[in-house]
């Protein structure tokens, strides 16, 4: 047995056993039982795949402690080194292949601890996913889109990959007042699986690291796992990577008040307004709306603006004169270039700003929203398929991305083909004098697509090459168009946080698996902000035994105390939508609430500039305040405030805000805080 003590705990490996068997904090056994330590999967030239593991081989423990292991089915020495630091352990794999086969990636470590609250024992996960969650039902997550699922090509956002819908390389386990930091302290921000999963009655967690190398080579990554112990909350353990990350910034990562890419308009935090100026919902009949031609929204923008205060940031959908949601050809605007660009010009003489969603790096070969649009021709004629992400094997599959509306194929961001496609169709949308374009819709994260090519001038499997190609494409964008801010669906992962400065978080989908907290925003808000985004695939406008739930200022509250700038998803009828892709408009947010709420966090965001434009988020001191009257997605502790804290200039304060229709009453401080109804306070921690 190897016995490795940590401050606050200690860590017991078998090496005959290729597995972790003890894992102590606070007096108490973590560990659920055993798992292997690692597993090792390698490619043939055919695409057949071979699993290696720790639990499968012989193992020697050499002098210095590393541990070597041996005689696995593939001809493999996998050296394992569990390395004392002045907080916890950094952990070292390197895997030796003498073989032909091509190593794809090694799960390492892995460790399987006590099962989570609500499945019968006392843990919570804070898990980087969608700017962060606590997950305290394992079952809850089984159960929805978002479970545990093996990447593997053709590729799907849902999955728990790095840099995409998992902005950060590192996750949390937690008991009541201690945790198990677990992360990938790797300034290549290279492709990673950071997940958990059921295993035998508890929870593994484990990392995926993805080596991006040739067949026949070794694979020996160039960081370390690091594994800690802390004392406190989520913000404790996020504390620890972000004390990492900031002494290992990326490339072009600057705070907001030193970077010169970033336009005037962004510390005014835009209210964003977003809607179809075709159709009402993504599968609908795409005829054109009340909104169109687009000059017609400008009397309920003019509206809007008058009664919230905000600047307005219009985001357009179902906008392409190709067809909607049918990448990468999206110009010229439906309608043609004229009415266009009036639109935009009459939005910036009344100080507005116009932005447009984009759907990525799917290629569509045909349009199911509009049978007209058809490329399949122009792939065959010009021998496309060159540039597209292929399986395993070679063979180029059709994509799962957006099946509803679009048949078609992911484009490797490496591939040279790939790279001309994406420049042919994205080049007039830079020229354009658009403020903001989601550029990467649907490549959550700004995170390319798994290719396994033998033929763009990459490795054929994924690794580091596709952050490199990914930052390299985005690096050009913005010299192409300096004055345009980009972003992606789901916040911008680590890597590509210099680039995607502006971007469509999605948050509310932590619902379906755990409680959304601003996990993002406590790592990075210094760096960037997003916005609320349109909150796609969450029911927020059904009713509930006969009680409208209206849960949209208690998303818009979140928002902004995450410091991200809030929107509004209009109908063309010019009423609310709960949420883009509803098709229920009976249900809707009440109009006049909403703007009143929406005025309120303007003059609270005057009041606390400072910090919700560059301030740092820090852990805020405890509060009690009532949950909300309505139940979400089964749970009832929907809080009735949200509350953040922020430094800046040298000043602390902490945000509250009621998104209630009801004065609230907090106690904070020893003493009672009334919030008046939709409204919010600021609090000075240093009086």
């Amino acid at each position: 047995m190897l016995i490795y003590a940590m401050h606050g705990g200690e860590i017991t490996i078998d090496p005959e056993k290729g597995c972790i068997v003890s894992v102590r904090a606070g007096g108490a056994e973590w560990l659920n039982g055993p798992a292997p330590l690692f597993t090792v999967q390698l490619r043939d030239a055919a695409g057949n795949r071979i699993r290696c593991r720790a639990d499968e081989a012989s193992s020697r423990v050499m002098a210095d402690g590393t541990l070597i292991y041996r005689g696995f089915p593939a001809d493999l020495t996998v050296r394992v080194m569990a390395e004392p630091v002045r907080m916890g352990l950094d952990w070292h794999i390197s895997i030796e292949n003498r073989t032909a086969l091509t190593i794809e990636w090694v799960d390492f470590p892995t460790v399987v601890l006590k099962p989570l609250r609500k499945n019968g024992g006392e843990g919570e996960i804070l898990f980087p996913y969608n700017e962060g969650a606590l997950v305290d039902d394992l079952k809850l997550r089984e159960q929805s889109a978002f479970r545990h699922m093996e990447p593997e090509y053709p590729s799907l956002g849902a999955y728990a990959m790095f840099p995409n819908m998992i902005c950060s390389q590192f996750m949390c386990y937690m008991t009541p007042g201690k945790g198990l930091y677990m992360g990938a302290h790797d300034a290549g921000r290279a492709p990673k699986g950071v997940d958990f999963a059921p295993y035998a009655g508890g929870v593994a967690m484990t990392f995926r690291l993805f080596s991006g190398v040739e067949p026949g080579a070794d694979d020996s990554p160039d960081f370390a796992v690091r594994g800690e112990f802390f004392d406190g909350g989520w913000e404790d353990g996020a504390e620890i990577y972000r004390s990492w990350f900031e002494a290992h910034l990326p490339n072009h990562v600057k705070k907001m008040t030193d970077n010169s890419l970033l336009p005037a308009w962004y510390s005014d935090s835009p209210l964003v307004i977003t809607y179809p100026v075709r159709g009402h919902h993504d599968m609908d009949i795409m005829e054109p709306n009340a909104f169109f031609p687009y000059c017609r929204a400008l009397p309920m923008i003019d509206e809007i603006a008058a009664r919230t205060g905000w600047r307005i940031l219009v985001v357009l959908m179902h906008w392409e004169g190709t067809a909607p949601w049918a990448p990468p050809y999206v110009w010229p605007p439906y309608g043609g270039e004229c009415a266009f660009n009036d639109f935009l010009c009459q939005l910036h003489q009344k100080g507005h700003l116009l932005g447009v969603y984009c759907s990525g790096f799917g290629y569509t070969e045909r349009s199911n929203l509009i049978p007209a649009y058809d490329n399949a021709e122009r792939i065959k004629k010009h021998r496309l398929k060159r540039g597209m992400c292929a399986a395993p094997g070679g063979a180029v599959l059709h994509s799962r991305i957006c099946t509803g509306q679009r048949t078609g194929y992911d484009i490797c961001v490496k591939s040279e083909v790939g790279r001309q496609i994406l420049g042919e169709a994205y080049m007039p949308l830079f020229q354009s004098g658009v403020d903001y374009a989601q550029i990467l819709d649907q490549n959550h994260g700004g995170g390319p697509y798994f290719c396994y090519s033998n033929h763009h001038g990459h490795p054929p499997v994924p690794g580091k090459w596709m952050t490199d190609a990914m930052r390299e494409l985005l690096d050009s964008w913005n010299q192409c168009a300096p004055n345009m801010l980009f972003g992606c669906e789901s916040a911008a992962a680590e890597p590509f946080i210099g680039n995607l400065l502006f971007s469509d978080n999605r948050f509310e989908l932590n619902w379906h698996i755990g409680r959304p907290v601003p996990l993002y925003a406590y790592l990075y808000h210094e760096y960037l902000r997003g916005f609320m985004g349109n909150q796609v695939s969450c029911p927020f406008d059904s009713a509930d035994e006969g009680r409208t739930l209206d849960t949209l200022r208690m998303r818009m509250a979140y928002a902004f105390t995450a410091g991200d700038s809030m929107t509004l998803v209009m109908t063309p009828a010019g009423s609310l939508m709960a949420n883009w892709g509803c098709r229920d408009f009976i249900h809707c947010p009440d109009f006049d609430k909403t703007m009143d709420f929406a005025a309120n966090m303007r003059r609270l965001y005057d009041i606390a500039k400072p910090f919700l434009w560059h301030g740092r988020m820090i852990k805020p001191l405890p509060f009690r305040a009532p949950a909300a009257a309505f139940e979400l997605f089964k749970r009832t502790d929907i809080p009735s405030v949200f509350s953040s804290a922020w430094e800046a200039d040298g000043r602390h304060i902490q945000l509250f805000v009621n998104h209630t229709d009801e004065p609230v009453v907090c106690s904070f401080q020893n003493g009672p805080l009334v919030l008046p109804a939709r409204d919010g306070v600021m609090i000075d921690l240093d009086r």
